[in-house]
């Protein structure tokens, strides 16, 4: 008789799993992987905060551990990795945070010297589709951008009204966004971004239009593996899509593959496009991972966190060349019900 060897199930941990009203990615990602990987998988949660709804979806997630903030720095981050690598033998990190990127990328080729793969954009990719880098980005590369002024300080903002004029877009730098018709809003929407996510503080040129967002999945040689562009059906009062539908358009395709030949981006990606009266795509940002609807990709028929844990683990993946317009996605809250010792449990000994 012969002993038939179990397979170790594939471990894939993900970070953002505040499924809030301004959702990280990290469940979505959570429930595409579930969906498109045709072997048994193990999640293990990175969550920052001990209320990240995520970590009590135990249908979803194994098993959750907290990871340090990004503020910590690269060397905090890869010691908690490499302790909880140690007990789940972790295959592959995706990351779904702005703020969290810089460190993994530095950290991951340590990652990769202990069987971690991850599938992450460079440093200069990183960089150069920053907001406050994203003019200088755009006439580089000749793609439609807000202007745009980054400031350091209150008083900057009469300037930079004088010469972009209201209303205008104040952005923080990693998150949040308001536009603002005079310079009271102006200045309140800068003390609560720089309260939150300090400075600089990016003042942009307010371009009315329709919004469009496109996910993407670069191969990290200038190609597009996978493009879904998405219009926003309902958008709550922080901006979010509440729910969307999939549309076509050849310029949304080739926008997106012009970006990624432009930077060789590597991992997943979301442009958010405002397509002016003048039918002109600008790009208003790059966000540098997958977003927070990115399950509809999957929805659609090109499933791309699925796709990237594939790349992640050096497999092949065909570009794919179609995907079903007109398919929806609908945000909904429900309550969950947990106990109190959980969240004890993580809050005390930072796993759960």
């Amino acid at each position: 008789m012969v002993n038939k060897v179990a397979k170790k199930p594939l471990v894939i941990a993900v970070t953002g799993l505040n499924a809030i009203d301004s959702p990280g990615p990290g469940v979505a990602v959570i429930r595409a992987l579930r969906d498109g990987l045709e072997q048994e998988l193990r999640i293990i949660g990175l969550s920052y905060e001990s209320l990240e709804p995520g970590v009590y979806l135990h249908d979803l997630v194994d098993k959750t551990y907290q990871i340090p903030y990004p503020s910590a720095g690269a060397e905090a981050l890869v010691e908690r990795i490499q302790h909880i690598h140690s007990k789940e033998h972790i295959d592959i990190i995706i990351p779904n945070f702005d703020a969290e990127l810089y460190n993994f990328i530095k950290v991951s080729a340590q990652l990769h010297a202990i069987g971690i793969k991850t599938f992450l954009p460079t440093h200069e990719s990183l960089e150069a589709r920053d907001k406050i880098n994203l003019a200088k980005f755009g006439k580089k590369y000749e793609m439609h951008v807000p202007q745009q002024m980054v400031i350091h300080k209150v008083d900057d903002l009469r300037k930079a009204a004088e010469e972009l004029e209201y209303p205008l877009v104040v952005k923080g730098k990693f998150y949040d966004a308001y536009v603002c018709q005079n310079i009271e809003q102006a200045q309140k929407a800068y003390y609560q971004i720089s309260a939150k996510w300090g400075t600089p503080i990016i003042v942009q040129e307010f371009i009315k239009g329709s919004e469009i967002n496109i996910a993407g999945l670069g191969d990290g040689k200038g190609n597009c593996v996978s493009i879904i562009p998405m219009r926003k059906l309902y958008i709550t009062d922080k901006g979010k899509a509440w729910a969307g539908i999939t549309i076509e358009g050849a310029d949304l395709l080739n926008l997106a593959r012009q970006f990624t030949k432009a930077t060789n981006w590597r991992g997943g990606f979301e442009l958010e496009i405002m397509r002016s009266k003048k039918d002109e795509l600008y790009i208003m940002e790059v966000n540098p991972r997958f977003p927070a609807w990115i399950y509809l990709t999957a929805g659609a028929g090109q499933n791309q966190p699925a796709s990237l844990a594939k790349m992640a683990l050096g497999q092949s993946v065909e570009p794919f060349d179609e995907y079903q317009i007109g398919k929806m996605f609908i945000r909904y809250a429900w309550d969950h019900i947990t106990d109190v010792g959980e969240f004890q449990q993580l809050s005390a000994f930072g796993e759960l």
